[in-house]
């Protein structure tokens, strides 16, 4: 995802490593770089020149401070960091501001929400979600199948609402304004506070649609109209955004396919073409995948730093927080398993794709090392190997001598070779927890951080490049950083509250 403006911004940055200022001479070499991702990634061309225009003034008129003083340390600054925490602060206005609102209704107790795009745009899959996720906040969601052109995408929705637990409204005999005008008065009767509409889409814009729509409009009275388009798409979906909005005045755009090819253009350019915010963006295709947009994460990511914040949010979604506490306290210790190794499994495959954990990680702002192999199905043989264990041998896995192994691999239906490499990768993450757990530090508060930087620092690596969103506590903090670090300290302290909490609870239960 978003590869192609992520390299783009690499080579910038490696452009102007090694100068001791920015010039006009060398930056316009680093803008090129960038320019040619934008337009590779379908930025609208007017934007991609505005953004760079932008860029270039801010870089060639502020002083560059090469060195910060930071608690008796002088840290330095090179003008490569410094254009690239521009060109941050410049993505992230580009997008806009942080916005999952919507209208609520002023006349009546039923607020509306009405779905617009084009046929595969993930429209009706993305009412879903949204419902989804207003249900989880404490509303009591309706969701209306007004798409009567299309009988599967009927189908479609109900089946999605009987698996989210959410009814679904649809009468044949009505046209779609009158089918969401009396769905409007069946929620206000049966006491719900939300309605979605799932309008009809067409393979291309027409007069017909649009006329549709606004009569929808017209007679339910939408509180909130939300376009639904493909970010893989790129450009198209921008021209989309722009004729839907001329239409119908959007009160914003969710954006779909975000984790998969998506060039990113899209992303970039909506916002300054129509005005509308992006509210959403879709990240999978299960119904907890439906993410308020962040524009400050995003930014990080095409630059290469991770999403630390994001994958934060994404951890909190499927672990249990006593649980991943008490565990971890067991294996800083030492007492590391093969149970808790296939949880740990178990924990990423429900997080997305391998490849979408890893961006979200600020290890490699170069990108994945060559060879690097983040195929998803590894984790389903390492699944399928600890599965052919016994729970003894899961437990103390010095038991697994070479008959042992011969088991393991003939019931995984895997090769002798292979489930000896696990096990001797696992007893290297054995003794790499061991390790942290007895001198963590800083950096070895996050398992593996520490030999990370042994391993690199072997190869007279600078670690800041490595790990540019995790602060030292001696280096100066971005407003970036400081607000991801502040965000990060929240949660931790409300996941804290929480545990102690339980345990209370636990401790109580026991005495009675």
């Amino acid at each position: 995802m978003l590869e192609t403006l992520t390299q783009g911004f690499r080579n910038a940055r490696a452009r102007l490593k090694g100068y001791r200022q920015i010039n006009e001479s060398n930056i316009e070499e680093a803008l090129e770089q960038i320019r040619t991702s934008l337009l590779e990634a379908d930025v609208e061309y007017h934007v991609t020149r505005s953004f760079l225009e932008r860029v270039k003034e801010k870089a060639l008129g502020e002083m560059v401070l090469t060195r910060a003083a930071g608690k008796g340390k002088d840290i330095k600054v090179t003008p490569a960091d410094h254009f690239i925490k521009i060109c941050h602060d410049e993505l992230v206005a580009l997008m806009g501001d942080e916005d999952t609102s919507i209208q609520e209704a002023r006349t009546r107790k039923v607020t509306t929400i009405m779905m617009v795009g084009l046929q595969g745009s993930g429209k009706t899959t993305t009412a879903a979600k949204l419902a989804n996720n207003f249900k989880k906040a404490g509303r009591k969601p309706l969701l209306v199948a007004a798409d009567v052109y299309r009988p599967a995408a009927v189908e479609q929705l109900v089946l999605l609402g009987e698996r989210i637990g959410i009814p679904v409204f649809h009468d044949a005999a009505l046209s779609p304004p009158d089918l969401c005008k009396k769905a409007v008065e069946k929620a206000t009767a049966e006491k719900r506070d939300l309605v979605i509409f799932d309008t009809a889409g067409r393979l291309a814009l027409d007069e017909q649609l649009m006329q549709e729509l606004e009569n929808i409009d017209k007679v339910a009275q939408a509180d909130n109209i939300f376009l639904v388009v493909d970010a893989m798409i790129g450009q198209d979906a921008v021209n989309t955004a722009k004729e839907f909005n001329r239409r119908l005045d959007l009160d914003g755009v969710i954006l779909t396919k975000l984790d998969g090819d998506a060039r990113g253009g899209a992303a970039l350019s909506i916002r300054t073409v129509t005005g509308k915010p992006i509210k959403w963006v879709g990240m999978g295709e299960s119904m907890d995948k439906l993410e308020g947009f962040r524009p400050d994460g995003l930014a990080s990511r095409i630059l290469g730093f991770g999403d630390i914040v994001g994958l934060m949010q994404d951890f909190d979604e499927v672990v249990d927080a006593e649980k991943a506490e008490a565990e971890a306290e067991k294996i800083l210790k030492g007492d590391f398993t093969f149970i808790q190794f296939l949880d740990q499994i178990k924990t990423i495959k429900k997080l997305g794709s391998l490849s979408d954990v890893m961006e979200k990680l600020p290890f490699f702002p170069d990108g994945m090392p060559a060879g690097a192999d983040l195929d998803d199905s590894a984790l389903v043989r390492i699944e399928a190997i600890i599965n052919s264990m016994t729970h003894k041998e899961r437990l103390q896995p010095k038991l697994l001598n070479d008959s042992r192994v011969k088991r393991i691999a003939k019931g995984a239906g895997r090769g002798v070779n292979e489930v000896k490499d696990l096990i001797q990768r696992f007893d290297g993450m054995r003794q790499i927890m061991t390790q942290v757990g007895k001198s963590p530090g800083l950096l070895g508060r996050i398992p593996g951080f520490k030999q990370l930087a042994q391993a690199k620092a072997m190869k007279n690596a600078d670690m800041n490049d490595i790990l540019p969103m995790i602060p030292d506590e001696n280096m100066p903090e971005s407003p970036t950083q400081k607000r991801n670090r502040q965000a990060i300290i929240k949660q931790r302290r409300k996941n804290a509250k929480l545990a102690q909490k339980q345990r209370k609870k636990n401790q109580k239960r026991k005495k009675k």
